[in-house]
Parts: structure tokens; sequence; C-alpha cells
């Protein structure tokens, strides 16, 4: 199927007349005719009722206007995505959103990289560990750590980031470390606001252990903090104490009777359709990053 048919018939529903669509694209109405007449021939169907006045679209015509467009916006989409790469590199204004700690130990060095790669291109980066309503707001892509529910967004899987319960290895030593998840009874918890109840899983079950502590924090930061400094048990993700884990300022803490959650980290983006070449790199670039150590 010929696009520039597609177009010349988008442009005759826009403007009504085979006339003006034709005067538009600097065609005659004789070629405007015989245009739209090898597009029908090719769908065989009629497009448009025509009178010596006017143009108006047929019900097939109303059902392939939408189609059409689509097809034309892809083709703008592709062209936009390579010429970005090959005139200039990555350009425009990316919108980000992620959580505070992954965002500032990932995402901010991440985004450094690429604006030096790519002089003409700019990075709005929102931290929080609240979730953000990226419609609402223009994101351009949420980097979030959750189990997704159900949702008109498109979301994609970066890296694999399950909790850990970890602790600062002088806490080890002095209190030692719960074998089960009974046993965590006993030990001081260091929990995230409106997170009282930590999440495993036995035997398939998932599980919801109720814990308590002295310390209780609005963020993931400073329960990390608070729990290097050896204040006691902490659950968090992988990526959010990789380096911790990696320098030894953190241990894992297995339980004998259960796992942790198997989270993951995704790109969460508004639509599938028209994601511009800048979020289709930085997805890429975090899905490599991820798959490394850390450091």
């Amino acid at each position: 199927m010929d696009l520039g048919d597609v177009a010349l018939f988008c442009s005759i529903a826009s403007i009504g007349s085979l006339s003006g669509a034709g005067r538009q694209a600097g065609l005659s109405p004789m070629a405007v005719s015989r245009r739209l007449a090898a597009l029908e021939k090719e769908l065989g169907v009629r497009l448009f009722h025509r009178t010596t006045r006017s143009v108006s679209l047929t019900s097939d015509g109303e059902t392939f206007l939408p189609l059409g467009q689509s097809m034309l916006e892809a083709r703008e989409a592709a062209a936009s995505a390579f010429a970005e790469r090959r005139e200039a590199g990555l350009s425009g204004v990316l919108k980000i959103t992620a959580p505070n700690l992954i965002g500032r130990s990932i995402v901010v060095p991440l985004a450094v990289r690429l604006m030096a790669e790519n002089p003409l291109l700019k990075v709005d980066l929102t931290l929080s560990d609240g979730i953000v309503d990226i419609v609402a707001v223009g994101i351009d892509v949420a980097i979030r750590v959750a189990t997704l529910q159900e949702s008109g967004l498109i979301a994609v899987k970066v890296a694999d980031n399950p909790r850990i319960l970890c602790a600062a290895p002088g806490h080890l030593r002095a209190y030692g470390a719960p074998q089960t998840l009974a046993e965590l009874d006993d030990h001081v918890c260091l929990t995230i606001h409106a997170m009282d109840a930590w999440v495993f899983s036995r035997a398939g079950e998932r599980v919801a252990k109720r814990v308590a502590g002295r310390l209780s924090a609005s963020s993931v930061d400073a329960v990390r903090a608070a729990c290097r400094a050896g204040a006691g048990f902490a659950l968090l993700t992988y990526w959010d104490v990789a380096e911790d884990l990696a320098n030894g300022s953190l241990v894992a803490v297995p339980i004998d009777d259960a796992e942790t959650e198997p989270l993951a980290i995704w790109a969460v983006l508004p639509t599938r359709r028209h994601v511009p070449a800048r979020v289709r790199h930085f997805i890429d670039e975090m899905k490599v990053r991820l798959s490394k150590s850390p450091g």
C-alpha cells in the first residue's frame, strides 16, 4: 500500500475536498482522483461519497481513517527515531521519575552520561518514593519497583530486584541472625511507614510477617542508613543495597523456612505508540547497567 495515497486520503477527509487536498499536495484534481481510486482498489472498498460539490466518508472510509492515520504516525515515528541517532544523537527532553535511592545511585549517573554523549539531550528527573501519575504530569518513563497492578500503562521489565533481608556485620556479631520467620520476633526490625508487615513466600504461598522495632521511617534511604549504622534488620530490595552488599557494610541474611519477595524493576510508559528514541535508548541502557555488578 502506497503511504502517499494513504496521506492523500487523510488529507481529503480532513479538508473535505479533493481539489483542496490536491492544492495542498501540489496535485491536479485528476491526479488526486486517480490516486484515490488506486487506494480504493487496493482496499476493495469505496472510501468517499462524491458529489459535484463535496465529498464525505463512507462507513468503510470512517473505519479506515484511524487506521490510515496510525500508519502515517508509525512512518513518522520510525523516521524520527533513526533521524535522531543519525543526525545529532538523541535530542529533546527526557522526562523520568524514579525512586529516590535508585534514582540517585543509578539513574542520575546514567542520565549524566547520556547527556555527555548527546549534546542535544536534556533530562527532567523527578525522584519520589511515591507513585507519580505519569500521564497527568507528562512523564516519558517511570522507573518503578513493584509487583505491578493492571493499568492502561505499558511496563517493560528492566531487571530482577528481589527483596533482601540484611543487617550490618556489627549488629550480627552482637545479636546474631534469625533462622526462621518466627525468630524475627526476637530481633529489632527497621520499617518503612505503612509497611509493618514484611512479605515472604513459603511453599508458593504468600506470607505477610508482622515485624516491629524502634525505628520507622518515611524513606528507603533512611532505613538503609539506620541499617548500615547497626540499628537492626531491614528488608530492602537488592538494588537499594547492592553497593552495601558488595563492599561489606551490609550482609544478606537468608531465612531457612521462607523466601523473600521476587520483585523487579520496571520501566513504565504512558503509551506504546510513538515512543521517542531517547526513551527507548534510556531503557536499553538501564538494562545494560542493571545487568552488571554494582560500582
